[in-house]
């Protein structure tokens, strides 16, 4: 796990990725990932920004207003997808991965970036590889933790009903970790690992 969550922090990503994607957050951690969005779109390392295009949902302030505050940034609109998720579902880590990896398998990209604040990033990127695994397995994603915000600031988290102090949000995401799994929700560190190993490997051969 020790290594997993290093690699999921310190990623050796390409110059260039087809896509990053956003992984919703509340408006407390929100600033996390667009800053970081921004950041890659401004160093041209993608074109593209994706995010879970809903309305107001589970502690989620809705695709409309993430999109609103990129504009305000001069962020072109062009610059800007959606991902539709299911309203049947929760919006929550796997709905969202899995939304991503078949949007990605539509839109042909091979290559994605996923975001997510450092506290959650471990767990969303499992999540993201877990839903690639089964539905898009050529799929090469690459970790890029957002911005760190205080951690002993006080934040929402986890659909907007678990608050506490951002560093004490860690231990929850391990735990969930442990429980998904046990679920078959997310696939095993060795699994995870293993991808990596894979997709590295193909990156140097190519």
């Amino acid at each position: 796990m020790f290594e997993l969550v290093i690699r999921a922090l310190c990623d050796t990503c390409p110059h260039t990725v087809d896509a990053a994607y956003l992984f919703a957050q509340t408006p407390d951690n929100q600033a996390s990932v667009l800053f970081k969005g921004r950041q890659l779109l401004e160093n041209k390392i993608t074109p593209r920004l994706l995010f879970a295009q809903t309305g107001e949902r589970s502690g989620y302030l809705g695709f409309e207003v993430w999109q609103q505050q990129l504009l305000t940034w001069n962020i072109a609109k062009t610059s800007i997808e959606g991902v539709p998720v299911g309203y049947d579902v929760i919006l929550h880590t796997l709905s969202e991965a899995e939304a991503m990896v078949q949007k990605a398998r539509q839109q042909g990209y091979s290559t994605m970036v996923v975001i997510a604040p450092p506290f959650h990033q471990p767990r969303a990127f499992m999540t993201a590889i877990t839903a690639a695994l089964r539905l898009y397995p050529e799929l090469r994603l690459y970790s890029l933790p957002g911005e760190a915000l205080p951690w002993l600031g006080e934040a929402v988290h986890s659909q907007g009903n678990k608050k506490a102090l951002r560093k004490d949000l860690i231990q929850g995401e391990a735990d969930r970790i442990t429980t998904y799994h046990a679920k078959g929700d997310l696939a095993s560190v060795a699994e995870v690992i293993d991808y990596l190993n894979k997709r590295d490997s193909a990156a140097n051969e190519g």
